[in-house]
């Protein structure tokens, strides 16, 4: 049923989109609620004004005509999601696309033009922060591997000090190590409110994917970081595909007395699993070939009881990773990148403890 013409006048006076018309010399002879409520006037402000006051400069309203006119814009007379910008009553420049067409008379002349305009702020705004979110992601990414390095190295240098320097007074030594962690602190807050930002597109903080535990660096007493001997004999197999973090974790922990090996991804890892026994697995959640996922659900069936450690250098579980693995059954803790090696201790002892006496 075709739609009568004051049904038609309606809807498009309700259009939350501008719809602006004009006669053949530039006036407005239309202006909607839409337009009304997005651009600030008031009707009777704009009606039987030239059209150029809705633009940032009279340049640019004869742009879009032109346009209107050209045939390469749609064709001749029409023009199809022109972007150009309108400018507000308050004065903002706000991003449109207009789609509209001349109007003529029975015997050709113009008599004028209507165009409907879609406002982009919102649009536009989406992909920017879709582009900062890919940005952050693959930042916290390049950025988180190399800090988790420095990390344990620092760990490494420290534990070298203290044996080195026997009896003598190394605090000044300590508290330089110890200045290295907070400022790793200090970036790695940084990357996670840049995540935030992106996640909520606002400054407040939010969990981790719900109950989700994430490891942050902290502070730690110097004093108090001493070799684990329940872990002396463990055997520990580290997956992941930055070769530096599987390096200095392979250090950290057989300084500790454990047996480590270490893999460069998930397939690799299960080459090594079906080789010899583990007490626990540590794996990167993103890695290529095989992914933390696929790792945990591998070993979950085959090796049923294997404690399984996922650390990873992301802020933001883009693919799911975590969340899919937890919904299968993964309950170790989820370890942020730098990871704590005292924390990395800790949990390793309860997984194995636990694993011992299921």
């Amino acid at each position: 049923m075709a739609l009568k013409r004051e049904r038609l006048e309606r809807l498009i006076a309700r259009s939350t989109d501008i719809v602006v018309a004009t006669e053949r010399d530039g006036t407005v002879s239309y202006y909607n609620d839409g337009a009304s409520r997005i651009l600030g006037y008031a009707a009777e402000e704009v009606l039987g004004s030239y059209v150029a006051r809705l633009y940032p400069s009279r340049s640019e309203a004869k742009r879009v005509m032109a346009a209107m006119r050209s045939p390469e814009h749609g064709g001749a007379g029409i023009v199809e999601t022109f972007r150009t910008d309108f400018l507000s009553k308050a004065g903002e420049h706000i991003p449109v696309a207009i789609s509209g067409t001349v109007l003529y008379t029975d015997d050709g002349r113009e008599d004028g033009t209507i165009g409907f305009a879609k406002d982009l702020r919102e649009l536009l705004h989406r992909e920017e922060l879709a582009t900062l979110g890919e940005v952050a992601i693959g930042l916290s990414h390049e950025i988180n591997n190399p800090l988790n390095v420095i990390v344990n190295q620092a760990e490494l240098l420290e534990r070298d000090v203290e044996r080195l320097a026997g009896e003598q007074d190394v605090s000044v030594e300590i508290e330089r190590l110890d200045a290295i962690r907070r400022e790793i602190g200090r970036i790695s807050e940084i990357l996670e409110k840049l995540d935030e930002m992106v996640r909520t597109d606002s400054y407040e903080t939010v969990n981790y994917i719900g109950p989700a535990r994430m490891i942050d660096l902290r502070r730690r007493d110097s004093r108090e970081r001493k070799r684990a001997p329940q872990l002396e004999g463990l055997r520990i197999l580290v997956v992941d595909d930055d070769g530096g973090i599987c390096r200095s974790l392979t250090e950290i922990l057989e300084g500790d007395g454990c047996e480590v090996e270490s893999a460069s991804d998930g397939e690799e890892a299960i080459a090594k699993l079906e080789a010899r026994s583990f007490d626990a697995v540590i794996s990167d959640v993103v890695m290529p070939r095989m992914d933390g996922h696929e790792l945990y659900l591998t070993i979950h069936r085959r090796w049923p009881g294997l404690p399984v450690l996922m650390m990873t250098a992301f802020h933001y579980d883009k693919d799911h990773i975590i969340k899919r693995s937890r919904m299968e059954g993964l309950t170790g803790v989820i370890f942020k990148k730098p990871v704590d090696p005292d924390r990395l201790r800790q949990v390793l002892t309860e997984s194995v403890k636990s694993a011992r006496e299921r």
